[in-house]
């Protein structure tokens, strides 16, 4: 089915080198986890939210070296979905492809939402009504970007990242031009088992190299490329998370970090604390920025998870249609906007990025699972690096809260009878078609 696919339609663009992949890299995690999840983690953690961002750091490069030496060997769209259906059993590739379309799409409307607040305003007097329909156009305005292309996408996102950057430095410089408070640092104690929850959360912040997996047929020179942007894309952002986490935790008051709404970013109110509204106007820009950023990025890597799961039929066939002209997959990128405009309607900002991290966590699971059945001269790093990782995810997602984890069980359920169903209608089509 998968090989029918690719003769019947035309493939993607292979447009995109090194740098370029660096970019769609951080342009995904340079958004809603440095502006939204550092401030939940700190909540959670206090001070010591820098273990917490080291500790998901070394998770998050364990997993990155299997996404890495899997998307080298396997160069193709939809990362562990495709890795696990071709290395392990398609149950369990599916199983890969729903937890991440499932986490993504929550992250997806996270960001729209966290755009449409910034715009409208955060003192919380704005109808949330409002917010929502902003939301909605922001979704419909990200979709149709993604549509005309990824070479315009990437340039868009480029733009994107040298900005967020910029204000990055700003808060930065302007969180680390006073003298912490060190009593108030040590009064803000982390709650019982706040650090490895905060740990999962700031793990989702980091898993936006899963991009340039996921983009695999769409990279220059990609046994090469892949694994050399995926460490970069890391270690760039690991500074920059650390840097970041460092100015929350000793430049700033605690209390003002342990209060903060996680919607509208401390990042925001620390800036305005030490530097004015001017250089807090700076950073909430960049944060509306990076948000979009975030939005067109994923919107991009789940609708080429999607395309695959379309070309090996746990998705209907269109999902694997490529425009002629656009060399993108039409009808994959319009069903991950509308399901992201759907989850904008009833999405809560900290319910579905705590949700997301359970998924992913589950979702990397299996990624080093699949790394681990690689042939030998497949194999860049040793086992050990999988192993921790698969791990190290289980772990993680253990400090998650039961209500997160009944939930994420119905959404998979749901998704195990969404495959039962659409395999039988399959079935029933070919049987009607041979009888013919």
């Amino acid at each position: 089915m998968m090989d029918e696919a690719n003769r019947s339609h035309p493939g993607l663009d292979r447009s995109i080198g090194v740098p370029g992949a660096v970019m769609l890299g951080l342009g995904s995690i340079l958004g809603t986890g440095v502006f939204v999840s550092l401030g939940m983690a700190t909540a959670l953690a206090g001070p010591w939210v820098l273990v917490a961002v080291g500790a998901a750091l070394m998770i998050a490069m364990f997993n990155g070296l299997s996404s890495a030496q899997l998307a080298a060997a396997h160069p193709v769209s939809g990362g562990t979905y495709e890795y696990a259906s071709r290395l392990i059993t398609p149950g369990v590739g599916f199983t890969a492809g729903w937890l991440f379309l499932s986490a993504k799409s929550a992250s997806a409307a996270s960001a729209a939402l966290g755009v449409a607040v910034y715009l409208m305003g955060t003192d919380g007097a704005v109808d949330r009504s409002v917010v929502v329909v902003t939301a909605l156009v922001i979704v419909a305005l990200t979709t149709v970007l993604v549509l005309s292309g990824l070479r315009r996408s990437n340039l868009v996102n480029t733009i994107i990242v040298g900005f967020v950057l910029v204000g990055l430095i700003v808060f930065l410089f302007t969180a680390f031009r006073s003298v912490p408070d060190m009593d108030r640092i040590t009064r803000a104690s982390p709650r019982p088992g706040g650090i490895p929850e905060a740990v999962a959360i700031v793990f989702v912040a980091f898993t936006g190299y899963g991009r340039v997996a996921t983009l695999g047929e769409e990279i220059r020179n990609p046994r090469r490329s892949i694994p050399r942007a995926v460490i970069a894309t890391l270690l760039v952002a690991g500074t920059l998370y650390l840097l970041v986490g460092a100015a929350l935790a000793f430049a700033a008051p605690a209390s003002q970090l342990v209060s903060a709404n996680a919607a509208t970013s401390p990042l925001e109110a620390v800036a305005s604390h030490h530097g004015g509204s001017f250089s807090g106007t700076i950073v909430a820009a960049c944060a509306v920025t990076a948000m979009i950023g975030v939005l067109i990025n994923l919107l991009l890597g789940l609708s080429r998870v999607m395309l695959a799961m379309g070309r090996r039929g746990d998705m209907p066939g269109a999902m694997a249609r490529v425009g002629q002209s656009s060399r993108t997959p039409i009808w994959s990128v319009l069903c991950v906007g509308c399901t992201t405009a759907g989850l904008v309607l009833i999405g809560d900002l900290t319910f579905t990025w705590t949700l997301s991290a359970l998924m992913v966590l589950g979702y990397y699971a299996i990624t080093n699972l699949a790394a681990l059945r690689l042939r030998d001269e497949e194999r860049r790093f040793p086992k050990w690096t999988a192993w921790s990782g698969c791990v190290l995810c289980l772990a993680a997602a253990c400090s998650l809260p039961a209500s997160i984890w009944l939930t994420g069980s119905i959404v998979l359920a749901a998704g195990y009878g969404w495959r039962f169903g659409i395999r039988s209608l399959q079935r029933r089509t070919s049987v009607v078609r041979d009888a013919k």
